[in-house]
């Protein structure tokens, strides 16, 4: 019994391909759309690629913009054969492509869902990516004078103002790092021969932060130096008092806004993924109940239209069938190869008479 019969007329054949016609071109700019999340994406992923440790991350905006090129393709294909549909006769020309592209469509649909649910797994990828990156970052925060990294201080910085956000999971992250360039630094000094001596590395470590990462927000001038030290500043207790500085991590803050930006394009792929599955079925029905017209010569009658020739089960089962004789035909083939180069190896023997 076939899957979803439905009977057709001609005006209801019209209809179908019609609306086909109407939807394919809705998809080719979902397609569009597709294409433009995957660009945009991708464009805020460069801006801060140098606090990032890997190229990882621009898989989910490369195969947004993949899918987007082969979805204005595919569907503006269809809307052709659709169009051609109205005719029989121009109909005609595109039967033999019609399986071949259906199956490449449910391959490609099968893609785009896989696509869509990346953007929602991806979290934990870039979260990792994130981390390294931002830390690798804040140790070229003070080579300023580096060739390649000369840029890395303007870089954290923008980044703590515009995402509100200070070191990598907190302001304490810059108390185990020196961001402070050694041309800034007065060695004859006893407070920095002793901070630098007191550290096994010989870093000058301090308990500031750079001022980006401070609140203009805050009532209170801005402590960035000798933040643990209470008695450093007037009425100021470190443990109870809320700092003026920013308390949120910018691995936090960055993957907030890559995930729910992330999510919110896979919600919309997943919209375009149930659009395309609605477009496929019904160029399936079209397809099947052109090609069940009895009579060629008589568009006006009536034929029927199915998802599936048999039920799901015996479908399968001819699908595994059928993968089965090509293994087999396979087999025999290199079989009767090998048979063949075995016979070429033997040489015949050759007697001599004195």
């Amino acid at each position: 019994m076939a899957l979803l019969k439905v009977k057709f007329n001609q005006k209801k054949r019209v209809k179908l391909a019609q609306g086909l016609w109407l939807m394919n071109w809705f998809s080719v700019f979902a397609g569009i759309l597709v294409f433009s999340m995957g660009l945009f994406l991708k464009i805020e992923l460069r801006k801060r690629s140098e606090v990032m440790d890997n190229s990882e991350s621009h898989f989910v905006p490369n195969s947004l913009i993949l899918m987007g090129i082969l979805s204005c393709a595919f569907n503006g294909f269809a809307g052709k054969i659709c169009y051609d549909s109205l005719d029989p006769t121009k109909f005609a020309k595109w039967k033999p492509f019609l399986k071949p592209y259906l199956a490449l469509c449910f391959f490609f649909n099968i893609l785009i869902f896989f696509v869509a649910l990346i953007c929602f797994l991806m979290r934990g990828s870039l979260e990792n990516t994130l981390a390294q990156g931002l830390k690798n970052g804040m140790k070229f925060y003070r080579d300023t004078d580096t060739p390649g990294r000369c840029f890395m201080k303007k870089t954290i910085d923008m980044l703590q103002i515009e995402f509100k956000c200070c070191g990598n999971n907190g302001f304490k992250d810059w108390f185990e790092i020196q961001w402070i360039s050694n041309r800034y630094l007065d060695f004859s000094s006893k407070e920095v021969k002793d901070r630098i001596k007191s550290n096994v590395d010989g870093r000058y470590l301090v308990d500031g932060v750079p001022f980006s990462c401070c609140n203009p927000s805050s009532p209170r001038p801005c402590i960035q130096y000798q933040v643990t030290n209470n008695s450093a500043h007037y009425s100021y207790d470190y443990q109870t008092e809320e700092l003026n500085l920013w308390s949120r991590g910018c691995r936090e803050a960055l993957l907030h806004y890559y995930s729910s930006m992330m999510s919110s394009m896979g919600a919309v792929v997943l919209l375009v993924w149930l659009f395309e599955m609605s477009v496929m079925v019904g160029l399936r029905l079209l397809q099947t109940s052109l090609e069940s017209i009895a009579n060629p010569e008589d568009p006006e009658c009536e034929s029927e239209g199915w998802i599936l020739e048999n039920s799901l089960k015996d479908s399968f089962k001819s699908a595994l069938e059928s993968l089965k004789k090509i293994g087999k035909f396979n087999q025999v083939e290199a079989d009767a190869q090998g048979a063949e180069g075995e016979e070429g190896g033997k040489t015949p023997a050759i007697t001599t008479v004195s």
